[in-house]
């Protein structure tokens, strides 16, 4: 399919003018083409990132970026790291769903109440 590295365009928050949008934190998908667990989230990691907008989705193929995935220190497939302002603010080991939308929806009410908070 894709690509080893492929990512989500941000569209525009509400009331933005069509400039670049806020990204709130960046989601990165390690996985790899023989993974099963990594097959089984492809679906809920690509619906997610179509929900929320405000959130980078890019996915890494370890085998193709194999000193991508050594950086940020991963060793089991699929991992999800959470970055903001390039810093691992969070990581998933393992294709569990509900924890990875639980740890987006936090990143994502931090950053609105930090936002909001001036």
């Amino acid at each position: 399919m894709g690509g080893a590295f492929s990512t989500s365009k941000p569209k525009p928050a509400a009331g933005e003018e069509g400039g670049e949008s806020a990204v709130v934190a960046v989601v990165i998908d390690f996985s790899a083409s023989w993974c099963g667990p990594c097959k089984m989230m492809e679906p809920v990691f690509k619906e997610m990132a179509g929900r929320f907008t405000d959130v980078a989705f890019l996915k890494v193929d370890v085998d193709e970026l194999a000193e991508v995935a050594r950086t940020w220190r991963v060793e089991a497939m699929p991992t999800f790291v959470l970055a903001r302002g390039g810093e691992e603010v969070g990581r998933i080991v393992g294709a569990d769903k509900d924890e990875l939308e639980k740890t987006i929806n936090t990143l994502r009410s931090s950053s609105s109440s930090t936002a909001t908070t001036t």
